[in-house]
């Protein structure tokens, strides 16, 4: 194990990769197999496993077309998670996220004390975490109404 803060950068012009950091996982992407293979044999002197192709990274399904060369990024597996956690799964989707006549202000939020202590369990800024979290993935289209419900976190 190495003990001081390495940063590596190694110019190729045969193909293009990235190595990319979260924690404890390492994420090698690139459209040459020979330098993924080349940088994962230098590595060696870490300890690493070779997980083989990913399909999830941090909630998000990595999606794969080999024949036509495509690869997309997927959401729905988190996006059920998070329904299910929150209980909402069995509501009714939509294709807006918001009407579009939609006003919301702080006259809305609980004032009376039984009001209050009726949501205080209701996890409103995590169910608003996981959707910002989506939102900054791959839904920026859920962008103006996840900005608009975060407002009233603390009410």
């Amino acid at each position: 194990m190495v003990s001081e803060d390495h940063c590596v950068y190694v110019k190729r012009t045969r193909g293009i990769m990235f190595l990319t950091l979260y924690v404890n996982d390492i994420l090698l992407v690139g459209n040459n197999l020979e330098m993924i293979n080349a940088t994962k044999q230098w590595s060696s002197i870490f300890e690493i496993k070779d997980m083989g192709e990913a399909r999830y990274v941090l909630g998000v399904e990595i999606v794969r077309n080999h024949p036509k060369k495509l690869l997309g990024m997927c959401q729905e597996a988190y996006i059920k998670r998070v329904m299910e956690c929150f209980r909402m799964h069995y509501s009714k989707p939509l294709d807006t996220p918001v009407e579009k006549s939609l006003t919301l202000s702080l006259d809305q939020c609980p004032k009376a004390d039984q009001e209050k202590e009726k949501i205080r369990d209701v996890p409103y800024a995590s169910a608003i975490g996981s959707l910002m979290y989506a939102m900054i993935c791959i839904r920026p289209d859920i962008c103006f109404v996840v900005g608009s419900v975060s407002r009233y976190q603390s009410n």
